[in-house]
């Protein structure tokens, strides 16, 4: 697919200072739709889809939120914490409305891994098949995301 208009403002939105301070790409230098394509073929690879990767996220989010910033136990071997930030985001692909400052992470103790996430990724999953820049600061990996969730095709 061809880089369109609309992808490379939001590509320059996503540039480090304007929006967040890292920018959601960083150190990544390629186009946007070519992130977003390689992204799409491993969601594809393991047979899943962005929307039950985001739902997965989005049900963490929410077992977390009881927790009241600090790790709760949530069945059957996680530990989750949701922090919340004052304070919201916009998007860099210009969506309307703000997503808020949110934290989750999701400790796996069968497989003693973690991963965090925040609104803006299941935001950026749910929307655009969005993982961010390789190396930036809160890049997602889909298969680190299906196994530390365990997200089954």
């Amino acid at each position: 697919m061809k880089q369109s208009p609309e992808l490379n403002k939001a590509q320059i939105n996503m540039r480090p200072g304007l929006i967040t301070i890292d920018g959601f790409l960083a150190p990544d230098t390629r186009d946007l739709v070519q992130i977003i394509d390689e992204d799409d073929a491993a969601v594809k690879a393991l047979g899943l889809t962005h929307a039950r990767i985001a739902a997965r996220m989005r049900e963490m989010r929410q077992a977390g939120l009881r927790g009241l910033g600090d790790f709760i136990d949530v069945s059957p071997h996680y530990e989750i914490r949701t922090d919340t930030v004052r304070g919201k985001l916009r998007c860099p692909f210009e969506d309307p409305g703000l997503i808020p400052k949110c934290n989750t992470t999701v400790r796996n103790l069968e497989l003693g891994r973690e991963i965090t996430f925040t609104d803006m990724n299941i935001h950026f999953i749910e929307k655009h098949g969005f993982y961010q820049g390789k190396g930036s600061s809160f890049r997602l990996e889909p298969a680190d995301l299906a196994a530390v969730l365990d997200i089954k095709a």
